[in-house]
């Protein structure tokens, strides 16, 4: 396509650029302004129409000259400002300068100062002239892209610089009488509703080798990505992938760079980042991140050098959290875990040789970013072999220690305590993929020791000033919980190696002597922080505990002392936002794992009152505790020791645990739907327990791990709990119930009943079936009468009408005389006992003569084998 062409094009374009004006308009008059009616500011006419019609001619050679002339008078016209009611006619005009570039070189003078008045404000005579030619405006806009096609250096740079004077608006140079300059953003919207930003990106593909060109047009991508509606039309374009893998391309300014950045950085925050990091998941674009990273990292040395390098690595890091972006395929994830453990594991790789950060505001940045992005990068499991060679876990526990005095260290205490933290929450989730590392570098035993220090009184200022270390200002409370954050992450493991190894080392006594420790010193000023503590600590010790007797005995009386003591908080509290509910739920878990199954924990937990806290709990009627709770006293009821402290439990009123648990189920069913009358009587006498709920349930099929609705139901309300625990006090000799109570405790007592129904109903069916069964095998008619009701059953399942071409195959069995349905089995005989003479038949074959005819084995008389003599066995 010729250049002329390619110009002619812009006249229809795609959704989004430009459209053709409908509106109709009178001959439009501009004026010409000799210097004696310039200072009185008057127009004289003249016909733009014209103009148009005078370049359109190209049959006469002779008419160059004039047109020239006739286009130099309009710049003349026009240096002031463009009219809106003119813009239209003036940009056509721009447009046929254009076409004629190709042929005729003398008419890039006449485009290139046309776009110079581009540049001027735009000027309107009646306020809504900015809605009247808001078309007009933005397909004359839109031109500007277009016109970027034109080979001619110097034309695209004076495009570029026209739209860059649209974000810094001057006024007019002169009053013009009858005039006022449009709204400082009006150009800018015209931009975005002509879609230049669209335009402009496809441009980029024009000169990708021509560095000034490029510049400019980074500029004025820079400037229209400021825009929302900008970036959406560039996403569509491509302009993520397309700027991003050209970020390394050789450029001595620098400019290439700082101005691609910037652009990612706005369409990250101003369009779909979804969009985006799609664009930017492909290998040359992250090749292309690598390289400049690589660059910045090891030969950066201002400060304008290393922000730029930390821009660089969170636009790498929001696409790493992609799981399709190839970044161990490029070898950016290798590069990114050496540059975050240089510093605490030596290296001889020559990338990070004589390397060093300082402790300037934007190394400290980066060693942050880079900890964070590891833990992105360790979601995808193939880099777990990385993080091994990398030795990744051990660079993170060199900052699990306490700080040490009078060494000189490259980071200040704000700096070290801040990296510290963020460290061993980095361990937290690279700690558990790499259990074997973690063991090799004696993990517990580190954790414990600086746990060890957490709870010392060895003086200790902590700044607190970052997010990781919210709450533990002048104190330790900030190193104490990210290092129970990673016991706790790892005992979630179930690793029964690891959790030996810690209950070895004493790790269930510590953590009961901490949470002692912290009970006996009260801090309100930091609660949240210390009720996540303590919920921590529970937590861990219910995952060492569980299913171990052993451990449940080291839990002992001092373990069951800390669950009572948060088992006696104020009810008030649990509605306080704190995390007292979370703690509630761990000490609950706590019961379960630590207490339930060791006898003597068993024991003093009652004797400390322990199940009349339960029902104080119970009795606060808060469903998300319920459950949880009635489970317990359903295990805690196997004690025999039990019954006696439930009976004798009184709540608000006088209250007894029999009440109370009658009163639940009511309001369970009440809540489920179950229908009962007003004295609390079944009303569904075949479906007693059916719920409102599985009546509108559909059947539908679930997978063969996916629990029934059935056992949902019974794991999930509490009637099957309240049935368990009233069943082992007997259902009788209950004290404090009413009328009422006893109505629904019969129905308790019967839940089993009402329960089995549905198998009694089963086992009538089979009973039945089996008696039309024995019906058809005894009696000759009833069989008869089943088989014709069988074949009407087969034919009526079948297709009325015949497929045409069909093959249609016979599937009955003539003469079959049964009535049960015919399947792929094979009765297979055994082979007869005349030819391998029975299961008693002398087993010397190997002796047997074979028949010289072939076929099947024949039975022949024995050869009789001569005894030989009998040897000694040495003793």
């Amino acid at each position: 396509m010729s250049t002329a062409q390619a110009v002619a094009t812009a006249e229809t374009q795609e959704p989004g650029s430009r459209k053709k004006s409908n509106t109709p308009r009178q001959i439009p008059v501009v004026g010409v302004v000799t210097e004696n009616e310039e200072a009185q500011g008057v127009f004289k006419p003249m016909d733009l129409n014209h103009v148009i019609k005078l370049l359109e001619e190209t049959d006469k050679d002779d008419f160059e000259e004039k047109q020239l002339k006739c286009v130099k008078k309009l710049v003349q016209c026009f240096q002031n400002g463009l009219p809106l009611r003119d813009l239209a006619q003036i940009f056509k005009i721009l447009n046929l300068c254009a076409g004629k570039i190709e042929k005729q070189p003398r008419f890039i003078e006449s485009a290139y100062d046309i776009l110079k008045l581009c540049s001027l404000p735009f000027l309107k005579k009646k306020v809504s002239d900015e809605i009247t030619y808001a078309e007009d405006t933005a397909n004359s806009i839109a031109l500007l892209g277009d016109l970027m096609k034109i080979p001619n250096s110097e034309l695209r740079i004076q495009i570029c610089k026209c739209i860059v004077d649209f974000y810094h608006a001057e006024p007019p140079k002169k009053h013009i009488p009858g005039y006022q300059q449009a709204s400082s953003s009006y150009k800018i919207q015209m931009a975005e509703a002509g879609g230049l930003a669209k335009t402009m990106v496809q441009a980029m593909t024009l000169f990708e080798n021509q560095l000034v060109e490029k510049l400019w047009v980074l500029k004025v991508l820079q400037h229209l990505s400021t825009s929302e509606v900008n970036c959406t039309l560039m996403i569509k374009a491509q302009a993520a992938s397309e700027i991003c893998a050209h970020l390394n391309d050789p450029d001595p300014s620098g400019q290439v760079l700082f101005r691609s950045s910037e652009i990612l950085w706005n369409l990250l925050e101003k369009s779909s980042k979804e969009e985006i990091i799609q664009q930017l998941s492909n290998f040359e674009c992250l090749l292309a991140l690598k390289e400049v990273f690589k660059n910045l990292f090891m030969r950066g040395v201002s400060h304008y050098d290393r922000q730029l390098r930390n821009d660089i690595l969170v636009i790498t890091t929001i696409i790493a959290d992609n799981p399709g972006a190839p970044m161990i395929e490029c070898g950016f994830t290798k590069d990114l875990i050496l540059f975050a453990t240089f510093n605490e594991v030596k290296s001889q790789n020559p990338l990070v040789k004589g390397l060093k950060l300082s402790n300037s505001y934007e190394d400290f940045e980066l060693k942050k970013l880079l900890f964070n992005i590891i833990v992105i990068l360790c979601k995808d499991l193939p880099t777990t072999q990385l993080l091994i060679e990398g030795k990744v876990v051990l660079a993170l526990f060199t900052y699990v220690k306490k700080p040490e005095k009078h060494k000189a260290v490259e980071w200040s205490s704000a700096q070290y305590e801040e990296l510290q933290l963020h460290a061993i929450a980095t361990l937290s989730s690279v700690a558990p993929l790499l259990i074997e590392e973690y063991m090799l570098c004696q993990g517990n035993a580190r954790v414990l020791a600086f746990l060890e220090w957490c709870e010392s009184e060895d003086p200790f200022f902590s700044h607190g000033n970052s997010f990781h270390g919210t709450g533990g200002r002048g104190n330790k409370f900030a190193q104490m919980r990210y290092s129970l954050r990673l016991l706790r992450a790892m005992v979630y493991l179930e690793d029964e190696i690891l959790n030996t190894d810690l209950c070895e080392k004493g790790a269930i006594q510590q953590m009961i002597g901490i949470f002692k420790n912290i009970i006996s010193k009260p801090n309100e000023n930091e609660e949240a922080i210390v009720l996540e503590i303590q919920s921590d600590i529970l937590l861990i010790l219910s995952s060492l505990c569980e299913l171990h007797i052993q451990r449940k005995e080291i839990f002992g009386t001092e373990g069951v002392d800390i669950v009572l003591h948060v088992m006696k908080t104020d009810p008030k509290k649990l509605q306080s936002g704190l995390g007292h509910n979370v703690l509630l739920f761990s000490t609950l878990d706590s019961i379960w794992c630590c207490i339930l199954g060791c006898y003597p924990s068993e024991d003093y937990f009652l004797e400390k009152e322990g199940i009349f806290l339960l029902l104080d709990l119970l009795a606060l009627n808060q469903k998300k505790f319920c459950n949880l709770i009635l489970g317990i006293m359903v295990e805690f009821c196997d004690n025999p020791k039990t019954a006696a402290h439930v009976n004798a439990w009184r709540g608000k009123k006088n209250q007894t645990a029999a009440s109370l648990l009658i009163k639940l189920w009511r309001k369970e069913e009440k809540e489920l739907g179950v229908k009962r009358d007003k004295n609390g009587k079944i009303i569904d006498t075949k479906r007693p327990l059916f719920t409102s709920f599985q009546e509108e349930q559909t059947i539908m099929p679930l997978p063969a791990n996916c629990p029934s609705i059935a056992v949902l139901d019974v794991a999930e309300n509490i009637r099957a709990k309240i049935y368990a625990v009233l069943d082992k006090l007997d259902f009788e000799n209950l004290p404090g119930l009413s009328t009422e109570d006893f109505v629904t405790l019969c129905i308790i007592h019967r839940y089993l009943d009402f329960k089995i129904q549905a198998t009694h109903k089963q086992r009538e069916l089979a009973n039945k079936s089996w008696e039309n069964f024995v019906a058809r095998t005894s009696n000759a008619k009833t069989l008869k009468k089943a088989k014709r009701l069988q074949e009407k059953a087969i034919e009526s399942s079948r297709y009325s009408k015949r497929p045409q071409n069909a093959i249609l195959h016979q599937t009955d069995i003539k003469g079959l005389n049964t009535t049960v349905p015919s399947g792929p089995v094979v009765t297979v005989e055994s082979t007869p006992a005349r030819l391998i003479g029975g299961p008693l038949a002398d087993t010397d074959i190997a002796l047997r003569k074979l028949p010289i005819q072939g076929g099947a084995l024949q039975k022949v008389k024995a050869v009789k084998a001569v005894d030989e003599p009998r040897k000694s066995i040495p003793t």
